[in-house]
């Protein structure tokens, strides 16, 4: 196993990262490159993929950009194709592409509805399907998707049903494919943020001081940053014995 800060080394390795453009995705990808692996940046917007790929670069780090849609079967599997073309394999799938909307439960459409389902869940579970072959076919491999404290509580003041119901969604599908998948070498985990500092999440507005940031013991959100030492632990051999472990980084906002 090697020394504890050996097993965090992902040299040798390849991370795919969806929605690795800006936000969370940016910042996960960022930490991997870091960590040694190769990076396969997922996305839709090829300037901000570009952007991305300079600080991997920067970093020291090789990585490919694929643009593409999680939620279409055709582009996640192009995505596995161009990746194992650039680079062999597949060991690390940070499943992170998702969407918000905050509205009342009454006043939410269908097609709002729809939209928040098929990226949160449906684009998990097909990367989860599509690069979970691959990795099974292998014999080793760990699938990160990004699921949310909301999964677990109700977030206030504003309303997002379809959010918390998706986020939920995706702790239980991968606590189905971590039973699965154990026996066959693929580990998959769960990292669950709370209120982080991203284009999503409006953590500066006045309205919402009083709830995300008084109300964690923390006293405050979190910054993406603070995110990349779990996400390089759920991804290396430091986290040999965790599968179907769902890690909550929400500044203590749970306990109460």
């Amino acid at each position: 196993m090697g020394t504890s800060l050996s097993q965090f080394d992902l040299a040798g390795r390849t991370a795919v990262v969806t929605g690795a453009t800006r936000g969370l995705g940016r910042t996960f990808a960022l930490a991997l490159a870091e960590a040694g692996a190769t990076i396969v940046i997922v996305g839709r917007d090829a300037d901000a993929a570009a952007s991305v790929a300079a600080e991997v670069a920067d970093r020291g780090r090789e990585s490919v950009v694929v643009l593409g849609d999680v939620t279409v079967r055709a582009d996640v599997e192009r995505m596995l194709a161009e990746a194992v073309s650039a680079f062999g394999s597949v060991d690390i799938l940070v499943n992170n592409a998702g969407t918000c909307i905050h509205k009342p439960a009454l006043d939410v459409t269908d097609d709002e509805w729809r939209q928040v389902m098929s990226v949160n869940v449906d684009g998990v579970w097909l990367g989860c399907q599509v690069f979970g072959r691959h990795m099974v076919d292998r014999g080793s491999g760990s699938i990160i998707n990004i699921g949310s404290m909301s999964a677990q509580i109700v977030n206030r003041p504003q309303w997002q049903p379809a959010y918390n119901a998706s986020k939920a969604a995706v702790h239980h599908l991968t606590r189905s494919l971590a039973a699965e998948w154990a026996p066959l070498g693929v580990r998959v985990n769960a990292l669950a943020p709370g209120y982080m500092r991203t284009d999503m999440s409006p953590v500066d507005e006045p309205q919402f001081q009083r709830y995300w940031k008084a109300d964690a013991p923390l006293g405050r959100v979190g910054e993406p940053d603070e995110l990349a030492g779990a996400i390089v632990y759920l991804a290396s051999d430091a986290s040999s014995f965790a599968t179907g472990t769902v890690l909550t980084v929400d500044g203590g906002y749970t306990v109460f």
